[in-house]
């Protein structure tokens, strides 16, 4: 296979995106697949979403996202207009000209990467890959997954990579519940596996992004994504540290935060909580420190890190268990507490690593009866770590019910919530999250953690 070629075939993909003749597989309708497949819809190219779950893909089919922040008006529009539908049915990932790969890249419980999803997936496209294909992978990893891992399945076939097909990583940056961030308003970046690979990758997502941004190589873009993620989960961390420390001083953490970030330079408001939640935080840094190992090379900041966050359900716990016994002169064995808030994030449905699930386990474990109120998650689903917990149901918060509980334990600070009548009814609020404080409630009864 000449380079001629081979550059005949990137042509040939360009001038379909061109006459939107290009068609687009998305694989994996989660949180970012279905909002990236329904970019791409508006953007007139015809996309097919590919996912393992039969029901998810009826539901979907028949115009319900099944995700909270996203409209169905809007999956309705690309369903009708024929430029999107979902199917269960792998055989058909020859179809499209380009596949985009959305899967979940969890850890074990020894906190090790977990790339069974990304690897199986590979090989179910490696079954059905055929010349002039444009494969991209999405999914938060390790520097080096798409050249070690994918392009080795995928070039099993007898194509080669940058010949035959053309591959990229581009890390998605969603925000679920954000207002004023969507799919197609966050610029992307691209990494390409060779210089052509990166022409067709950042023809691709330049259809439906407002900005491409290049890089040079595909563990370039996915050293980026662990870059935004570690930043975050870092400062996190470190404001959490804080907020033990200033608290056995008396002093108030927001209050501080408030008043540092009226400073127009060098400072950036970060925010304690009870843990960290969703899919990429918690999970993402460990990716960076495992495959640090491989080069001999300890990464204590980043570990640091993930342990301060990781301690902070427990403290919550100890913290209400003091409160408890202070004021009322008992511990937490027998008594009855209401989570307000499962979701890992405000305004959203989304339970991925939440760490209320982790709240209510230790809880339970120290003989507390536990219920959970959460106006966005009627029902906890099933989750990989904390499968026992599944089926549960959010429960009322009339005063009266309210009354009957030993403690509030505000882990999700929703925005719906009606935090003023909460701690009129409530014996004790612990408050996680500063809720009470920025709805202007000061009570006696409410005390931050």
């Amino acid at each position: 296979m000449t380079d001629s070629v081979g550059d005949d075939l990137a042509n040939s993909l360009l001038q379909r995106l061109r006459d939107g003749s290009f068609k687009v597989g998305i694989i994996g309708l989660g949180y970012v697949g279905l909002p990236l497949a329904l970019a791409v819809a508006r953007a007139n190219l015809t996309v097919v979403g590919f996912d393992i779950n039969a029901a998810r893909v009826r539901e979907i089919n028949s115009g319900h996202p099944g995700i909270k922040h996203i409209a169905a008006a809007d999956l309705v529009s690309a369903i009708y207009a024929g430029r999107f539908s979902a199917t269960d049915d792998f055989s058909r990932l020859h179809e499209p000209d380009g596949l985009v790969i959305c899967v979940p890249t969890p850890l074990t419980r020894n906190r090790e990467p977990d790339l069974s999803f990304v690897t199986q997936t590979a090989e179910v496209i490696a079954k059905q890959l055929r010349r002039g294909q444009f494969v991209a992978l999405e999914s938060t990893t390790y520097p080096g997954t798409t050249e070690e891992v994918i392009r080795p399945i995928l070039e099993r076939t007898g194509l080669k990579s940058g010949a035959d097909f053309y591959l990229a990583y581009s890390p998605e940056r969603e925000d679920p519940g954000n207002p004023h961030f969507e799919t197609a308003s966050i610029p992307k970046v691209v990494g390409g596996d060779g210089a052509e690979a990166l022409r067709v990758a950042e023809a691709f997502y330049g259809q439906f992004i407002v900005k491409t941004v290049a890089v040079s190589s595909t563990g370039t873009a996915e050293a980026v994504k662990l870059t935004e993620n570690i930043f975050r989960s870092v400062n996190i961390a470190l404001v959490n540290e804080l907020k033990v420390i200033f608290a056995a001083m008396g002093i108030d953490i927001w209050e501080v935060i408030d008043a540092a970030k009226t400073k127009p330079f060098g400072f950036m408001p970060f925010y304690p909580g009870p843990g960290l939640g969703g899919h990429c935080i918690p999970i993402d840094p460990f990716y960076l420190s495992w495959k640090a190992r491989e080069f001999d090379i300890t990464a204590r900041f980043i570990e640091l890190a993930g342990e301060i966050n990781t301690a902070m359900p427990r403290l919550i716990v100890e913290k209400l268990a003091q409160e408890l016994d202070r004021r009322f002169e008992r511990g937490l064995n027998g008594a009855r507490i209401l989570i307000i808030g499962v979701a890992y994030k405000k305004n959203v449905d989304d339970m991925r690593e939440s760490p209320s699930l982790r709240l209510i386990e230790l809880l339970e474990q120290r003989g507390a009866s536990v219920d959970y109120h959460d106006p966005h998650v009627p029902v906890i689903p099933r989750t990989r770590e904390h499968a026992e917990l599944a089926g549960r149901c959010s429960t009322s918060i009339e005063p009266g019910a309210v009354a009957s509980y030993d403690a509030l334990l505000i882990a999700t600070d929703h925005d719906v919530v009606d935090y003023t009548a909460l701690v009129a009814g409530a014996k004790l609020v612990v408050d996680t999250r500063n809720a009470c404080a920025r709805s202007g409630i000061f009570a006696d009864n409410v005390v931050k953690a």
